[in-house]
């Protein structure tokens, strides 16, 4: 989460009208241009800020050296009951990522569950956008991804077979309070080291370790080490088992065939992911599940804390209050970031963010 203190805000609608126009003057379409910007600006709102705005340069960096397919024909090349198969065609992330969660809805409406994979795609930002897509149908999404640079070796080597692969699921709740939970299967997600960077913020030990096993928390010396997976051994057994699913399952790069986008703005990364949809009506009244949802959350609310503890959070909760915060104050932009996205809008010649 972006350090308030020295940082600019700037309202939600202003930053995605930023990227909007940065997105289009790259290239993009404009429908396209709007639709990402708009899930971009929502990263940012819930404080997913290592994969919103600071994102914006990377993307039209990767769009003018022709690296997305700036006209991309999205489609299911397989399809059952089910299940799909959707290649973006190497399209931006975020609308092949769409297309695939659009799609696995309407199935798991007829279907009761619906399982759609993506090749061909590329980074979508943060992976909550999609879990959080199906609440709103009274439905359970469960999104996986391989992430687009490897950063992670298996567990006791030192080649970086893996990368943080993520994982998210939403889940319904009463009254729009659903539990959202949005984890990589590393200590960190990338991201946050970079946004860390870009703060001039140095990184807490347990982030990341160098090539000798002692510990690195200088954010610009991140590429002379690698992060950590979470709980040791089995954080490197889930992001396996998420590469598999997300990447191999779908024909995505995996393992030593993943393009880091770091550094490669050209190579198409034939990014993986996946979409996991269940259908709460197929199980019952979604109500009941909701009451049951809320009565668990409120036992963890009230149950005994820690001295010191001044309340237990459920997943996505600390997201929502960003999101309800940032809507009033607006999103605190970081002066190092400004002054990146200024330079990438005089290059553009478009109006600064502020």
């Amino acid at each position: 989460m972006t350090t308030e203190k020295s940082s600019s805000f700037v309202s939600v609608e202003r930053l995605r009208s930023f990227i909007a126009s940065g997105l289009s003057c790259a290239g993009l379409p404009v429908a396209d241009a709007n639709k990402v910007a708009a899930l971009m600006a929502e990263a940012d709102l819930q404080g997913s800020d290592g994969h919103g705005v600071i994102r914006l340069p990377q993307y039209v960096k990767r769009i003018q050296a022709g690296g997305i397919n700036t006209q991309p024909h999205i489609r299911a090349v397989t399809e059952r009951a089910a299940m799909a198969l959707v290649d973006g065609d190497n399209g931006m992330g975020h609308l092949v990522m769409s297309y695939a969660t659009e799609l696995a809805i309407d199935k798991a409406r007829t279907a009761g569950v619906a399982w759609v994979g993506a090749r061909a795609s590329n980074h979508a930002g943060p992976a909550s956008l999609y879990a959080r897509m199906p609440i709103a149908h009274d439905m359970i999404g469960l999104y996986f991804a391989v992430g687009n640079a490897n950063h992670l070796p298996p567990w006791g080597g030192m080649e970086m077979l893996l990368s943080t692969n993520p994982i998210a699921v939403g889940i319904p709740g009463p009254d729009g309070q659903s539990v959202v939970l949005d984890m990589a299967t590393t200590v960190a997600a990338y991201g946050k080291v970079k946004a860390k960077a870009k703060r001039g913020e140095q990184m807490p030990e347990g982030w990341m370790i160098d090539r000798q096993g002692k510990p690195l928390t200088d954010p610009k010396r991140a590429e002379e080490g690698f992060l950590l997976p979470i709980g040791a051994h089995k954080g490197y057994g889930l992001a396996l088992i998420v590469g598999l699913l997300a990447g191999t399952l779908n024909g995505a790069a995996m393992g030593r065939d993943v393009v880091d986008f770091n550094h490669d703005h050209v190579t198409p990364t034939n990014t993986g992911q996946a979409i996991l949809v269940i259908d709460l009506k197929a199980f019952g009244e979604p109500a009941f599940f909701k009451a049951a949802v809320n009565q668990l959350a409120n036992d963890i609310h009230q149950s005994q804390r820690l001295p010191g503890v001044d309340r237990i959070w459920l997943p996505g909760e600390q997201s929502q209050e960003r999101r309800e915060r940032y809507s009033k104050t607006g999103i605190p932009v970081s002066a190092g970031l400004l002054a990146e996205l200024d330079a990438l809008a005089k290059q553009l010649h478009i109006a600064t963010l502020l």
